[in-house]
């Protein structure tokens, strides 16, 4: 847990940006991690609470569903991911964004111990997904991806990710995204699958 996510979150807030929280999935109990989640996120309510239902400010909840070597847990599973997200959808009334890199989500959504009701589970939740190389082409089981990470590095030299921005406040070395639609999109998106913890 990030012992500064209340204040990212309000100084993200106060500067009039979209806030965000992820979870980086591991093996080990799937429910568990989700409640945790929502816990987390839950007990740092968003500090500015606008009238107008139009300007609430929720959280979009994403799983980062990576390989992990970081946890003794290990990489959680496909149906750990599928356990994951039906816990965020009961808890929160929200199927959460999966995050992954192009690559890994074909292994493992394609791969032994995958099933097509997985995939259908899954393809519940927005996609964002990582490829340095080239725009994401094989995102199967969803039709197209919602957010794309492009940079991760700073070197964003290769087409077409040469035309988007390198650096954002002389900070150069940090991951690039890019929201699939123009900004009236965006905020439309945010608020249809952001959650909006009461309190």
């Amino acid at each position: 847990r990030d012992a500064r996510y209340y204040e990212r979150q309000r100084a993200a807030l106060e500067a009039g940006l979209l806030w965000g929280a992820y979870h980086y999935g591991d093996a080990t109990n799937p429910i568990g991690q989700a409640d945790h989640f929502v816990n987390a996120v839950a007990s740092a309510r968003p500090p500015i609470r606008p009238a107008d239902p139009e300007k609430r400010q929720g959280v979009l909840l994403v799983l980062d569903f990576e390989k992990n070597g970081h946890y003794p847990g290990g990489t959680m599973s496909v149906a750990q991911a599928v356990a994951f997200v039906e816990r965020i959808k009961e808890r929160t009334g929200k199927y959460p964004g999966l995050y992954c890199s192009e690559y890994r989500l074909r292994q493992m959504l394609y791969g032994p111990g995958a099933t097509s009701a997985h995939r259908q589970t899954l393809a519940n939740c927005w996609l964002w997904i990582a490829n340095y190389h080239a725009e994401p082409r094989n995102t199967a089981p969803w039709r197209t991806w919602r957010m794309w990470q492009y940079c991760g590095d700073g070197k964003c030299n290769l087409r077409p990710r040469s035309l988007f921005p390198k650096s954002v406040a002389n900070i150069r070395k940090a991951e690039r995204n890019i929201f699939r639609g123009d900004n009236a999109t965006l905020q439309a998106f945010w608020r249809e699958n952001a959650w909006y913890p009461s309190g």
